[in-house]
């Protein structure tokens, strides 16, 4: 009988990928994300510096781990809504959900790790980056709902930009609380009342945008 070595292999890639995230996570919570090198971080997890680098292009990659993820968060919400539900509802209740779960990546990461992010210039630079990209692919999918071409009508776009903006508030609000050292509990709280108040000032302008046929 034939063995799968393809399937091996993944694996294998699998493990060792984690294994470098883990041992760089540690090292950047215990030294710092700007402290730490990739030759550090090789040497910790015991492979080659250019095993690191064949994984992780950036330095910046092997701390946000979740960031395909998160780029790709919004759009797929929106473009798997439910018949007759609007881009705004769909959003809201995904985000209610994300905060009742504690869910990183929507900014529950821990105090830690917060302040790791805080205290990075380099990290902090890449993380408004992949909101940018969020948006982006926000308005490329309220596009295609909506059969408005993004090049011939700003209309996606602005409204990509104000979900978005509504999103990266919250997450730096969360942020902001984690680092005031209050527990998820408490945060979910707050959050899930401030994040009420946030979607409703869109629901005027917004609450029949994109509805799903």
């Amino acid at each position: 009988m034939a063995i799968d070595t393809s399937g091996l292999r993944e694996s294998k890639k699998r493990e060792t990928r984690q294994l470098i995230s883990d041992h760089a996570t540690r090292l950047f919570l215990d030294q710092g994300f700007e402290q730490t090198t990739i030759a550090e971080i090789a040497a910790a997890a015991r492979v080659a510096k250019k095993t690191v680098t064949n994984y992780f292009q950036r330095k910046e990659d092997l701390a946000l781990d979740h960031q395909e993820e998160f780029v790709a968060g919004l759009a797929e919400v929106v473009a798997g809504r439910a018949a007759g539900e609007s881009a705004l509802t769909a959003l809201r209740t995904a985000f209610l959900a994300a905060v009742e779960e504690h869910d990183p990546v929507a900014g529950f990461s821990g105090p830690d790790f917060s302040r790791m992010i805080a205290e990075s210039p380099t990290l902090t630079a890449r993380l408004r980056d992949l909101h940018d990209r969020r948006e982006h692919a926000l308005a490329e999918t309220l596009a295609a709902a909506t059969g408005t071409p993004a090049a011939d009508d700003i209309t996606p776009r602005a409204v990509a930009a104000q979900l978005g903006a509504a999103h990266r508030l919250l997450f730096e609000r969360i942020q902001e609380l984690t680092l005031a050292d209050h527990d998820n509990e408490h945060i979910a709280a707050v959050i899930t009342h401030e994040a009420t108040q946030v979607f409703a000032l869109l629901e005027p302008a917004l609450g029949d945008y994109a509805v799903a046929p």
